[in-house]
C-alpha cells in the first residue's frame, strides 16, 4: 500500500478549527488541542440553544398575552379557549405583539373571546 502524505490535508484542517476559535479567551484561540475542544463545545451549544431559543420566545409570548388577558378580566387559558371558541385563529407570536403594540386591538379580541366563552 502506497504512502500517503497528510501534510496539506492535517495542515487545513487544523486551520479551519483555529479559524473557528478566533475570540476565544486563552490558550483556546491559539492551540489547536484546546481550541479542538472549544470548539467542539461551542457547536454542541449552538445546536442545543437554537432549540431554547424556542421555548424561551413562547414563555415570553404566554407571559404577555397573560398579563394583558388579566387586565381585561381574562386568565391566560380562558383567554385562549375563548379565542377558540371564537374562531380566532392568531397564534401566540401575533396575539402577543397585539398585547405589547396594540392594547385597543387586543381589547376587541379579548372581548370576542369572553363574549364566545359566555355564550
Amino acid at each position: 500500500m502506497p504512502r500517503v502524505k497528510r501534510s496539506v490535508h492535517a495542515r487545513k484542517k487544523r486551520r479551519k478549527v483555529l479559524e473557528q476559535a478566533r475570540g476565544y479567551f486563552g490558550i483556546k484561540k491559539s492551540s489547536y488541542k484546546y481550541a479542538k475542544e472549544q470548539v467542539d463545545h461551542s457547536l454542541v451549544y449552538a445546536y442545543r440553544d437554537r432549540r431554547n431559543r424556542k421555548r424561551n420566545f413562547r414563555r415570553l409570548w404566554i407571559i404577555r398575552i397573560n398579563a394583558a388577558a388579566r387586565q381585561e378580566g381574562l386568565s391566560y387559558n380562558q383567554f385562549v379557549a375563548g379565542c377558540k371558541k371564537a374562531n380566532i385563529e392568531l397564534d401566540r407570536k401575533v396575539l402577543a405583539d397585539l398585547a405589547v403594540r396594540e392594547p385597543a386591538a387586543f381589547k376587541v379580541i379579548a372581548a370576542q373571546a369572553k363574549a364566545a366563552l359566555s355564550s
